[in-house]
């Protein structure tokens, strides 16, 4: 969780927000976390290697391409907050293997982008491109070696993750921010041809330093919106309720969807969404279908995470999923869907995203995906055991993940360049899970069935996470974010005691009288 913290003591109270950053820009640039966390990948083939080789520390990257016979590209990106006149230095460490080295018409580069708040590209800069035809010429095979970002290039489709051509027009010392900045992107690259040439590269030790400019705060994913259900009835000011059948909802669904509180509660922390046998309106089964619709839009692009956990058994149809804010004025599927997780009961050792659009129903253009739950997954390979589902969503690229493993990408293009409201629903029977009937639902299930959510969490990128602090009157005032879902700790003993308790409902500025006592502030979130 994000923290930031500040101390007083008698009339003085000194802020500390965060921790102090390095003068890298980059979160994770030796992939010494063991995973690509902070990245993000587009295209398949994007891995963390153990061992060797490694030029320092424990871990690499290594990126190959997709072997689709035509022109194709792989790789990581991170972005981080600019200004125009902001200027860097960037670089990172290469190596290929002599039993896996690259060849035939693989290229593989680094590159600096500078995007305006649209995410359209305003400049472009690479390192050397490296391939098989010259990589003798930087030391060969089975070599680290440096590849710094000097190269200043032409390029056209300006939204566009990958910028092409990109015919160099200058060196420079470093890349320059130009007017219209918003963001500088960091970008891995691993181009492979038609001739479907293997090989691999690994990266260690990246840096994008800046060197000159004004200064740039920067940003971090935080949580701006969530329910943790964590009190003792569901918020009705985020979630409402779908009610009936809706004649099967388009799917031939068989439950009747109540708001009942025997089928939608908060308990222990969780959300239960519970489907039971029950007859009402000449249905034989009842469950629940909740939506933010009207209460709470997502952002545009961010992060969406669910925290669950799914029911078993013949019938059972769990699903996260999104659909477009514009709905019902723009109907399905013109609106857009997009769906984090689905997943038939009889079957809990997968789970599948989709996307789903079009100009009408009867011209539906969809995407689906499914992810099988590995073997020896340490979170236990099964839908009935508690996983993160997670949407990636940027102006490039719909990313789907569990326990934060990247499992399919997607272009981000119209309708899916919008706001979204959240929908969480167990359907009993249906299209979706082979229209099992009546009689063999209700003897295949001990009722009731239930699926379980421990949060749901909406991210941003945002300014971090930190109080400001005023001293005014003899007194101190605290601001906290309004942009972000946290709240004030306090404790009296030191910082590394660990016994932070909740101010609870507390006024945004909090006016503080100084005392002769040390008190310590914090912020948690969510």
């Amino acid at each position: 969780m994000a923290r930031a913290a500040c101390s007083g003591a008698a009339m003085m109270l000194l802020s500390f927000a965060g921790k102090m950053h390095a003068q890298n820009l980059l979160n994770n640039p030796g992939f010494e976390t063991g995973n690509l966390t902070n990245w993000t990948t587009y295209q398949a083939n994007n891995y963390i290697q153990a061992g060797s080789p490694v030029r320092s520390g424990t871990f690499s990257y290594k990126v190959y391409g997709q072997f689709n016979a035509s022109y194709n590209y792989t790789g990581i990106y991170q972005d981080n907050p600019s200004a125009p006149g902001a200027s860097y230095s960037a670089d990172g460490w290469v190596c290929t293997i002599g039993s896996d080295a690259v060849h035939g018409q693989d290229q593989v580069w680094i590159e600096v982008s500078f995007r305006d708040a649209s995410s359209n590209a305003l400049a472009l800069y690479r390192s050397p491109v490296v391939t098989g035809a010259n990589i003798a010429g930087f030391g060969g095979t089975n070599v680290w070696f440096d590849l710094p970002v000097t190269n200043q290039c032409s390029f056209t489709n300006a939204p566009a993750l990958m910028l092409l051509p990109a015919t160099v027009i200058g060196t420079v010392t470093g890349p320059v921010a130009p007017p219209g900045t918003a963001w500088v992107r960091y970008q891995l690259v691993f181009a492979q041809g038609s001739d479907n040439a293997n090989g691999s590269m690994y990266f260690d030790d990246l840096t994008l330093n800046q060197t000159g400019g004004g200064v740039t705060s920067p940003w971090q994913w935080n949580i701006v919106w969530s329910d943790e259900f964590n009190g003792s009835s569901i918020d009705t000011t985020k979630w409402t309720f779908e009610n009936g059948n809706n004649y099967g909802w388009g799917n031939n669904e068989l439950e009747y969807y109540t708001s009942s509180p025997q089928n939608a509660y908060v308990s222990n922390g969780l959300l239960h969404i519970a489907a039971l046998q029950q007859s009402i309106g000449g249905y034989s089964f009842t469950s629940a279908r909740m939506k933010t619709q009207g209460l709470y839009n997502t952002p545009t692009y961010g992060r969406i995470q669910w925290r669950a956990a799914m029911p078993a058994g013949v019938g059972m149809w769990p699903a996260l999923w999104m659909m477009g804010s514009d709905y019902p004025s723009v109907p399905w599927p013109a609106c857009g869907e997009i769906d984090v997780l689905e997943n038939n009961g009889a079957q809990p050792f997968w789970v599948q995203g989709s996307l789903h659009s079009g100009p009408s129903k009867t011209n539906v253009i969809s995407f689906w995906k499914v992810y099988d739950y590995p073997v020896g997954d340490p979170y236990g390979m099964s839908t009935t055991n508690f996983h993160t589902y997670e949407l990636d969503w940027s102006p490039a690229s719909i990313s789907w993940l569990v326990d934060g493993a990247v499992y399919e990408m997607q272009s981000s293009v119209a309708p899916f360049n919008q706001p979204f409201f959240l929908i969480m629903n167990l359907a009993v029977g249906g299209d979706y899970v082979g229209n099992p009937s009546v009689g063999t639902i209700a003897a295949s299930n001990t009722f009731p069935q239930e699926m379980l959510v421990d949060y749901v969490r909406v991210y941003e990128q945002t300014s971090p996470l930190q109080i400001s602090v005023f001293q005014t009157n003899g007194n101190i005032i605290l601001i906290q974010p309004t942009n972000i879902v946290c709240h004030l700790q306090t404790q009296t003993n030191s910082l590394a005691s660990g016994n932070w308790n909740d101010l609870g409902n507390t006024t945004n500025p909090l006016v503080v009288a100084p005392t002769q006592s040390t008190v310590f502030y914090r912020l948690e979130s969510p």
